[in-house]
């Protein structure tokens, strides 16, 4: 049977955001212990007091979660270029046996410009394309028998080269992501490689999201 502190711990482990302000003595633990009383006391079947709770959030030990942002904020440092592109369009489609023939049409037809931005992911259900919008015409004209789910204008995004040793270190993604969603700052396509990260987001949050990410190179 479940202890109180193991019920507790595993509560605000399933919200990072409180676990870290909570290590920064940003939230008031009385507080925090009333709101996640009922959770508590429905997952060992029994009423729990407030005070127990407090307890069990005062005994939550820091230290493996502090060593992971001391490591990763060591990787934020060590962030290679950002780089910044404009002008890009979204598409996603429906995967089809056709699908790919008509991808590799328009992975040629990047190929003739070194200027134009092209990424595709393919999932288990659907194809996302992410191209310059300078492609737009041939992306259309390309896929024209194929079924669009979704399209979106006007975007931008920014490429990080990431370290290498960013896939011996857990978190690397979550504390860039973490500082875009605390902005408010809705991401529209992540893109990924082994040693890069593309952040696709609406042209007009192109700026802020510059910005978070230097800080984080910077501070």
């Amino acid at each position: 049977m479940k202890t109180i502190q193991e019920v507790v711990e595993s509560t605000i482990r399933k919200t990072p955001f409180i676990e870290e302000a909570l290590n920064e003595k940003l939230i008031n633990v009385s507080s925090l212990a009333r709101i996640i009383l009922p959770d508590v006391s429905t997952a060992l079947k029994k009423e729990v007091k407030v005070g127990a709770v407090m307890m069990a959030i005062n005994r939550l030990s820091p230290a493996s979660e502090l060593r992971i942002r001391k490591n990763i904020k060591k990787l934020a440092l060590d962030l290679g270029d950002v780089i910044v592109r404009s002008d890009l369009c979204d598409f996603t489609f429906k995967n089809t046996p056709s699908l790919l023939k008509e991808i590799a049409k328009i992975l040629t037809k990047s190929a003739d410009n070194s200027d134009y931005f092209l990424t595709v992911s393919q999932g288990i259900f659907e194809t996302n394309i992410v191209t310059s919008k300078n492609l737009q015409p041939f992306v259309k004209e390309i896929f024209e028998h194929e079924t669009l789910t979704h399209s979106m204008l006007e975007l931008a995004s920014i490429t990080i080269k990431l370290p290498k040793d960013n896939l011996e270190q857990s978190g690397v993604y979550y504390f860039i992501l973490k500082q875009l969603a605390w902005a408010d700052i809705p991401l529209q396509e992540i893109i990924s490689t082994t040693n890069e990260m593309t952040i696709v987001v609406k042209e007009e949050d192109i700026n802020q999201t510059f910005s978070i990410l230097m800080d984080m190179k910077l501070s």
